[in-house]
């Protein structure tokens, strides 16, 4: 149930145009964004995983470019979510200006400059903003002062942004992005409307997972569920090794949730893909304890450096360091584990057309399979006998 929610159980198209790209997005609900491009950029990959390899600029289309149907704000992580449905999160943006709010007063010069500044010039990235303030403060995403004043305006809602330039987010005020400004939804109203949606994307939840999906609390997402249950969407079921304690772990099914016959899957995972988010959603359901690792000191790693999940079927039955060597033209797999119970060949055989479908995808000639971990030999070899 819960891989069929997340479009797993439909037989891959051969070719995806723009409706299937636009209806897969769709279903997510949201895309999560990070800055990380070691294998691919992470909005790109979930639906790589669903879809197989497409026209990446059909989705750019969509999410980047001015005047797109989807724009970005914190759904979950910073995310891109439709534009008309930025209402829902009016809650989150009062509530970024009550807590952050303050932080602004002593920029307000600052704070006047930049909205006059794209009130005459239209929507800027933080780099085309020329002042004294625009200076880096620190190493990795050290902010300037011009760049933290613009998030803390997109934030609570006085900036909205306006597509990308090249992988920098575009500010813009709301009436340069919208005919006429998107209503704000209620607190509980919204709330209610982003647990329902979670509980379509998840099939099958737990309170944790249904208050992680856009990132809710726990109270208010208590009192959601309370009432999609009242209402019959929501249905109370009990999952088979969901424990709290001695007990089960409530959990709720939603009503159109589809059973599928069988999954048929073969994929690779990104770690922001909404199967993966949760990482004790992702214990209980398969039984994969799992951590990225980029941001482990490399003495620490287990199993790689951006170590992405192996879907086969209805199982996670591996993981694989990926990293797209760009210059060389190469795909290298720096290591390749298996899950316990899994056979190699078998796993590997299902791996290597989802690597080599990967490989011409990212515009790459080859992949070469490092040796290391217990599934790397198995895998180097499936590769080899493909043609």
């Amino acid at each position: 149930m819960a891989l069929a929610a997340q479009g797993f159980a439909g037989p891959r198209p051969s070719t995806a145009g723009p409706a299937r790209v636009a209806a897969e997005l769709a279903r997510l609900k949201v895309l999560q964004i990070d800055s990380v491009n070691v294998f691919e950029r992470s909005h790109y990959l979930p639906l790589f995983a669903r879809l197989g390899p497409y026209d990446k600029r059909r989705l750019d289309r969509l999410v980047l470019e001015p005047g797109s149907p989807y724009l970005e704000y914190w759904a979950h992580e910073a995310a891109f979510v439709p534009r008309e449905d930025l209402g829902l999160f009016a809650f989150r943006m009062d509530r970024y200006r009550r807590r952050y709010g303050d932080r602004l007063v002593p920029q307000a010069p600052l704070v006047r400059l930049l909205m006059d500044l794209i009130a005459a010039e239209g929507p800027l990235a933080a780099s085309e903003v020329d002042h004294e303030a625009n200076v880096r403060s620190g190493p990795w995403w050290g902010w300037s002062d011009v760049k933290r004043t613009l998030e803390l305006l997109f934030a609570q809602g006085d900036l909205v942004t306006a597509g990308r330039k090249g992988f920098e987010r575009r500010y813009a005020l709301p009436e340069q992005v919208y005919a006429e400004p998107p209503v704000a939804v209620p607190e509980a109203d919204a709330v209610r409307e982003l647990v329902r949606r979670a509980a379509v994307a998840h099939g099958v939840a737990a309170l944790a997972d249904l208050a992680d999906y856009h990132r809710l609390r726990s109270d208010q997402t208590a009192q959601a569920v309370h009432d999609l249950e009242a209402s019959g969407e929501l249905v109370p079921v009990e999952v088979e090794g969901w424990r709290r304690g001695d007990r089960p772990l409530p959990a709720w099914r939603h009503v159109d949730a589809a059973l599928p016959r069988r999954i048929r899957a073969a994929a690779v995972l990104s770690p922001f893909d909404p199967v993966v988010w949760q990482r004790d959603r992702l214990l209980r359901l398969f039984g994969f304890h799992y951590r990225i690792s980029i941001y482990t000191p490399a003495e620490d790693r287990v199993h790689g450096y951006y170590v992405l999940p192996v879907l086969v079927d209805d199982r996670l039955a591996g993981r694989v360091d990926l990293k797209s060597d760009r210059k060389a033209g190469v795909l290298l797999v720096q290591a390749a584990w298996l899950e316990p119970g899994e056979q190699p060949e078998a796993v590997a055989e299902r791996l290597a057309p989802v690597l080599e479908a990967a490989t011409r995808w990212q515009g790459l000639g080859a992949i070469e399979v490092v040796p290391r971990g217990d599934l790397a030999p198995a895998l180097a070899r499936a590769l080899a006998s493909h043609p």
